[in-house]
């Protein structure tokens, strides 16, 4: 079926390569308006490399990329009108007060200096920060400093905003406090790409969610949809010890989901009526002495992560985060 024009974020054909190492080949994505898309990958899949193309940060080598109705080559200045990026690390000014900060910012984005304190005002309500507005930033917690970041990322009302990986190092309450404001800005209206490492943000937040791998898009659906190619249940099987960790894998004609050496732990998507998780079963132990112990549960976005990209989604070489360089928030 046609897609109607004018999504908030259409992008096709991108390619960008440093050198001889290609870091995107031929991407496409569509964002629509009031939609939140996750691009999720491993450590070097692009993730943060295809951000900076889209906030006009680094220049595609090949493709089409329009932002907010705009070409992010050919108008630039336009496309930066419209976004607003919020990188990994806060990019507030610890000598100043939280009102201070958006103030500055406000000025900076052209508002009077009425308009200004109006504007630093509403949005410390917003994010829950009107009685430390006066306190300097030094003082705020980690999840403060985040939603400040954000604020300062609003003040111009932005039609399409980037989150690059915000809730990294967040405590879970703090992290679920950054969930309700993404999704109060997306019911407003507000187009948002979501970069994450956290399976369950993308889970709770996103309307779309794309798997970038190697440079391409490996999978893209709702969260469902992905779940579902995963298969609508998982068994996990537990090993007796590690040489019969190895004869199950070696054995399966299955598909793995995941394996765990460390646990002795191999899963497998499956249809979850009883037959087939009985007839799984039996082909994987037919002598039924190197299985210890079994689980069934819904499949998750790990488990459509670890089949596409073959590694966890928070441990790709002992790290979490992207390997692409980052870049300072508020484009």
């Amino acid at each position: 079926m046609r897609q109607p024009p004018h999504a908030a974020v259409e992008v096709q054909g991108l390619s960008k390569s440093y050198g001889d190492h290609a870091v995107l080949r031929s991407v496409d994505l569509r964002v629509e308006q009031g939609g939140v898309l996750a691009l999720l990958g491993p450590n070097g899949a692009g993730k943060t490399t295809t951000v900076r193309v889209l906030t006009t940060l680094t220049d595609p080598d090949a493709g089409s990329v329009r932002v907010a109705g705009y070409d992010v080559v050919t108008e630039r200045r336009r496309a930066q009108r419209a976004i607003s990026l919020t990188g990994q690390f806060a990019a507030v000014d610890e000598t100043q007060t939280g009102a201070e900060n958006l103030w500055t910012t406000a000025r900076l984005a052209g508002l009077t200096r009425a308009a200004a304190r109006r504007r630093a005002a509403e949005l410390l309500e917003r994010f829950a920060l009107t009685d430390a507005g006066g306190r300097l930033v030094r003082t705020y917690s980690g999840g403060m400093r985040r939603r400040l970041d954000l604020a300062a990322g609003l003040v111009g009302e932005p039609r399409v905003l980037f989150l690059d990986e915000p809730t990294t190092g967040l405590d879970p309450r703090s992290r679920r406090q950054l969930w309700e404001v993404v999704r109060e800005l997306a019911a407003a209206g507000t187009a948002v790409l979501l970069t994450t490492q956290y399976l369950e943000e993308a889970d709770q937040l996103a309307d779309r969610v794309a798997v970038l791998n190697g440079g391409r898009i490996a999978a893209e659906g709702t969260p469902e949809e992905l779940k579902a190619s995963a298969g609508q249940t998982v068994l996990e099987v537990t090993a007796t010890d590690a040489a019969a960790f190895a004869r199950l894998e070696a054995r399966t004609p299955h598909p793995v989901a995941h394996r765990s050496p460390e646990t002795l732990a191999l899963s497998f998507p499956t249809r979850g009526d009883a037959r087939h998780l009985r007839t799984l079963l039996d082909e994987l132990d037919p002598g039924r002495d190197e299985i210890t112990g079994f689980s069934v549960r819904r499949a998750t976005l790990d488990d459509v992560f670890m089949a596409l990209t073959g590694a966890p989604a928070t441990e790709t070489n002992g790290t979490t985060g992207t390997t692409d360089a980052k870049e300072p928030s508020h484009v």
